[in-house]
C-alpha cells in the first residue's frame, strides 16, 4: 500500500534576505531550514523588460546559492514593479521614492514575480506571475505623509501594499501576496510538485 503522503528528502534554503519572503512562507506553513541571500548585480541589462529582469535574477539567485547548498532545495524570487516597459527602482532614498509615486499615481501598474527553485537533483524550475495595480491620483500632502512613514525604504516602486500604501490602491488583479514579495499559490505548487512539501 502507498502513502500520498510526500517526504521532502531535503531542507529548503530560502535565497534571499526579505523579512516578508520568510513570514510569507510561515504563513503557508513552510519551514525554512536556513536563508542564505544571493550577492549580485540587480542593475537591468541594455533593454531587457520587467517580465525578463524578473525572471533572470530569480533564476540567477537560484543558481547562485545552489553552489553553496548542493543537497538542498534553494528557492529565490525577485519582484519588479513596472509602468509599461519602464522598470521602478528599489526606493533607497526619499527621493526615489517620491518619483516613484508621483509616476504611479493615478495610475495603473505591474508587479512582476519571479520565482526559482534549485532542486537537489540541479533542476531549475521558474515561474513568472503578472499582477496588476492601481493606484488612485494621490495628493502631494498624502505622497509626504506616506514618505515620513519610511515604509517605502528598499520597496520595489517605492511602495509597500501590505502597509499604508493599502489605501492608495484602488484595483488588484492578480496575486496579493505577489506585490507583498511572493506569490504564494505558485510558490506552493512548485514545491509541491517537486517533492518539496
Amino acid at each position: 500500500m502507498t502513502s500520498d503522503i510526500r517526504h521532502p528528502t531535503s531542507d529548503i534554503i530560502l535565497a534571499s534576505a526579505s523579512p516578508r519572503r520568510l513570514d510569507l512562507l510561515a504563513q503557508i506553513g513552510v519551514a525554512v531550514a536556513r536563508v542564505d541571500p544571493a550577492d549580485l548585480d540587480e542593475t537591468p541589462l541594455p533593454r531587457e523588460l520587467p517580465r525578463a529582469h524578473a525572471l533572470r535574477l530569480a533564476a540567477a539567485k537560484a543558481r547562485c546559492v545552489a553552489l553553496r547548498h548542493q543537497d538542498a532545495f534553494v528557492l529565490a524570487a525577485d519582484t519588479v514593479v513596472a509602468c509599461g516597459r519602464r522598470l521602478l527602482p528599489k526606493a533607497g532614498d526619499a527621493e526615489t521614492a517620491h518619483h516613484c509615486l508621483t509616476l504611479l499615481s493615478g495610475r495603473r501598474h505591474q508587479v512582476w514575480g519571479g520565482v526559482a527553485l534549485m532542486t537537489p537533483g540541479g533542476e531549475l524550475i521558474t515561474r513568472l506571475v503578472l499582477t496588476r495595480v492601481a493606484f488612485k491620483r494621490l495628493e502631494p500632502r498624502e505622497i509626504a505623509r506616506y514618505l515620513e512613514s519610511g515604509e517605502w525604504s528598499g520597496k520595489a516602486g517605492g511602495y509597500a501594499i501590505q502597509g499604508r500604501a493599502a489605501r492608495f490602491v484602488r484595483e488588484l488583479i492578480g496575486s496579493y501576496s505577489n506585490v507583498v514579495g511572493l506569490p504564494l499559490f505558485e510558490t506552493a505548487m512548485l514545491l509541491e510538485g517537486r517533492g518539496a512539501l
